[in-house]
């Protein structure tokens, strides 16, 4: 399928549970984007309004023992679960929600933006909620394009084995599977209008990803591995709670640029840390030029994900943007109306563009 200019990537988002595209519907929805995230799964597909439609779940679980008043007790609250090897499952964000309640910490089947090679159920859960959130092909071999990270400056991860781990489970739910880098997927979702040229930038949980493209050609990509997880571990350190109240506190409201209290407080440093760290590494890329193309114009920075959500984030990366002296000009440095989704949604464009 050719790209549709009826495809508007700023359509609002329903993160619902949705039915699987209709028959009907595959002449101008076929292709899908998935985004494999630490934090967060999400896929994207093009409605038959033209518009686009997301599905997110969170990328965790919670194991509770296989017993009557377990069962009944998850009953009452309706709270879905499924059994797998003996264990009862709570799945995404009910078993988030959960694991606040009873003072846990919910099991991550992906560490450090890959999966995790300590958690033995990792690719059974991982299938279970990518089957939730994808559902089936509109048709045999319909294209998906999934979102991989890219290899990392600071620790040596396995990207080849992850990748092709990935793209296996999805050919077997009857998909052509295509990987994409996830900053670069945020440049197709977010910088159409600059002929796809720019810089996209990935906050994600276990990560931040980052993509320098010209005309949609990638000329560097990379991450870093810091994203929203080492927040929350160094917040739960320096606080002395558990990981999952460290999120709840990054994630319930807080602006970075003014913080109420001392949680609020540790939150914004390590905020500030992170975002300073990877442009630090962006301005080293450019100035050692390798594979670096030459703009003559100022170029956009884009940028997304589920850790730049927090209240006041692009203005705290304006603040340690001007601290540095890039070495080339920007025009707009702004976030993705919907940052949670952006990855997901250039997936699909991508998608749509391979086709």
């Amino acid at each position: 399928m050719t790209h549709d200019d009826s495809m508007n990537t700023n359509e609002p988002m329903d993160t619902g549970a949705q039915s699987p595209v209709s028959e009907a519907q595959t002449d101008i929805a076929l292709g899908k984007g998935l985004d494999l995230g630490t934090a967060n799964i999400a896929a994207a597909v093009q409605n038959d309004e033209g518009g686009i439609t997301v599905n997110v779940e969170r990328n965790a679980f919670l194991d509770i023992g296989d017993d009557v008043y377990s069962k009944n007790m998850l009953t009452k609250l309706k709270v879905p679960y499924v059994v797998h090897n003996g264990k009862v499952i709570v799945l995404g964000e009910a078993a988030f929600e959960l694991a606040n309640v009873f003072g846990k910490n919910t099991r991550r089947p992906m560490q450090d933006g890959l999966i995790s090679p300590g958690e033995v159920d990792a690719l059974p859960i991982m299938k279970m909620i990518v089957s939730k959130v994808l559902g089936e092909p509109a048709q045999p071999g319909e294209n998906c394009y999934f979102s991989v990270p890219a290899e990392s400056l600071d620790i040596d991860n396995n990207v080849v084995y992850h990748e092709g781990l990935f793209s296996g489970l999805i050919s077997k739910m009857g998909y052509t599977a295509r990987a994409l880098n996830e900053a670069h997927a945020v440049i197709f979702a977010e910088l159409a209008e600059a002929d796809f040229t720019g810089i996209g930038l990935s906050f994600g949980g276990g990560m931040a990803n980052a993509c320098v493209a010209y005309k949609s050609i990638p000329c560097v990509s990379f991450s870093v591995a810091r994203g929203g997880d080492w927040i929350d571990r160094n917040v739960s350190q320096v606080l002395g709670v558990k990981q999952s109240k460290a999120t709840y506190i990054k994630e319930r409201g807080i602006d970075i640029r003014d913080p109420k209290n001392r949680e609020e407080e540790a939150v914004a440093i390590y905020y500030r840390n992170l975002i300073s760290y990877v442009l630090q590494n962006i301005k080293s890329r450019f100035e050692a030029g390798q594979n670096m193309p030459t703009f003559n114009d100022a170029i956009d920075i884009a940028c997304a994900g589920g850790t730049s959500m927090v209240g006041g984030f692009i203005e705290v990366f304006r603040d340690e943007f001007a601290k540095i002296d890039f070495p080339i000009p920007v025009g707009r440095i702004f976030r993705a109306e919907d940052a949670l989704t952006a990855v997901a949604k250039g997936c699909l464009v991508a998608a749509a563009i391979g086709e």
